[in-house]
């Protein structure tokens, strides 16, 4: 398989595209915006989807916020969103022990995000924010005593991380009926330069070491996602479209279900990635290339209003 720039389809091979989708899916960071900043031409490529009828979820990996906190961005960054269109992880997590119906406390490596969707669910829990050393490791080793109520350790992105917080994580786990859960697989986030800004998954995979133990992933591309937004949406699989910029997570989630897929090089993938995909294919049944690709989401909007 190769995947084809958008820009290549004739006008009626894209009208047809364009036809054959009720539903979109989007990524958010790499796609609609790169932490605080909008990726031009993406907000007015969203109106026009939502003016040719098309349905326009926010479904993004992102673990920081809360569904409330990314409707205020939106709305900042000049996209339109209410709180049923946004699934992020901080939710999925929360979702996830409802659906266990969970009565325990959870342990958060992580941030608030996570914390006030637990909260909006009644589930009690601990963890979030610094938790610095006192005294050496031995020390912390010989004193932390576990809290006998917390059943589920919760791993997202967490900016103060620390070993302390990595001894109480992999304690609990040694208890095999208290829950894993991650947030996401992303072991990069789409940086604003060309330093390395590590993700979600550094954090788990760190724990996962310490621990012996396998997280149960929520977000994309794991099942419980796909289940959840397949379910809530009414999705039709074959008039849905996914867009993303991680071939490793978006365009893997849209090939497991059966969406059509549209990569954006505005965020983690690079032509030379695509490029590089292209080459390699010689009939190839790789999942992660996806049906097409744009250099931005905005491509797409000069394609409609030029055919």
């Amino acid at each position: 398989m190769i995947t084809k720039h958008v820009s290549t389809l004739s006008k009626v091979e894209f009208q047809t595209f364009i036809d054959s989708i009720d539903v979109v899916l989007s990524d958010c960071d790499g796609v609609l915006w790169k932490e605080t900043e909008v990726i031009e031409n993406s907000p007015e490529t969203v109106n026009k989807l939502k003016q040719l009828g098309k349905k326009f979820f926010y479904i993004t990996n992102n673990n920081t916020k809360t569904r409330s906190e990314f409707i205020k961005k939106c709305k900042d960054l000049k996209y339109d969103a209410t709180i049923d269109e946004i699934v992020c992880t901080s939710f999925l997590a929360a979702m996830y022990l409802k659906e266990k119906k969970f009565d325990k406390k959870a342990y958060i490596v992580g941030t608030a995000g996570i914390a006030n969707e637990l909260n909006d669910e009644g589930i009690k829990h601990c963890g979030v924010g610094p938790d610095p050393m006192e005294g050496d490791e031995v020390d912390l080793v010989t004193n932390f005593k576990p809290d006998p109520e917390v059943g589920a350790v919760i791993v997202g992105f967490d900016k103060f991380f620390s070993f302390p917080k990595l001894v109480k994580a992999a304690t609990y786990l040694q208890d095999p009926t208290v829950h894993f859960l991650g947030t996401n697989c992303d072991t990069e986030r789409p940086s604003p330069n060309t330093n390395a800004f590590p993700g979600t998954g550094c954090f788990i995979t760190t724990i996962e070491s310490a621990s012996n133990r396998k997280a149960v992933m929520l977000g994309k591309p794991e099942p419980f996602l796909s289940e959840y937004i397949t379910k809530k949406y009414g999705l039709i699989p074959e008039r849905t479209l996914m867009i993303g910029d991680n071939c490793k997570t978006d365009i893997l989630l849209g090939k497991r279900c059966g969406f059509k897929t549209l990569l954006v090089l505005t965020g983690i993938t690079t032509q030379g990635d695509v490029d590089a995909m292209n080459a390699s294919n010689g009939g190839s049944k790789d999942v992660t290339i996806p049906d097409y690709y744009a250099n931005e989401l905005g491509d797409v909007l000069k394609m409609i209003t030029s055919s």
